[in-house]
């Protein structure tokens, strides 16, 4: 019996996302948000725009938010999504890796220029996708923007 506990009690001290890997059928919240049956999963080491924010392209505005998230649920589409925990981020929304379509969701998103690889939570994994994307001038590197991360800053400041 002792032997038992002791090989269970480890189990009870981790979160119980981190016990399990997520599949299923997903809703696009944002450019790296999916609600997977009423839990929120952030995706790991990448960044999209807000969904306010605003980029340029060819001298006009345009809602790079809003097309981010519209091209990560094309993509998708009804495909099953599979999630591999990787942490719980401050606002309580899982952090993981997700594949769909036989390819990681976030390289897909980075390769597309729908967001950055967010390198201070683990984001240069997709620097190659980034620097491609950058080159081949594809998604907001089409155009002008301004990092997601400077822009929630930038709004916190008004």
């Amino acid at each position: 019996m002792l032997i038992l506990f002791a090989a269970i009690w480890p189990l009870s001290l981790t979160p119980a996302h981190a016990q399990q890997n997520l599949t299923g059928v997903v809703s696009v919240i944002d450019g790296d948000t999916l609600d997977m049956h009423g839990q929120r999963i952030r995706l790991h080491g990448i960044d999209a725009p807000e969904g306010r924010q605003a980029c340029a392209r060819g001298g006009h505005d345009y809602r790079c938010g809003t097309e981010a998230a519209l091209f990560l649920s094309d993509f998708i589409g009804r495909a099953t999504v599979a999630c591999r925990y990787r942490d719980t981020d401050r606002y309580g929304r899982v952090v993981a890796t997700c594949h769909a379509n036989g390819a990681d969701v976030g390289a897909v998103m980075v390769r597309n220029g729908h967001a950055l690889a967010y390198r201070q939570y683990g984001g240069a994994v997709y620097d190659g996708q980034e620097r491609a994307a950058r080159r081949e001038k594809r998604g907001m590197w089409a155009g002008e923007f301004i990092a997601p991360w400077d822009w929630r800053r930038q709004q916190r400041q008004r």
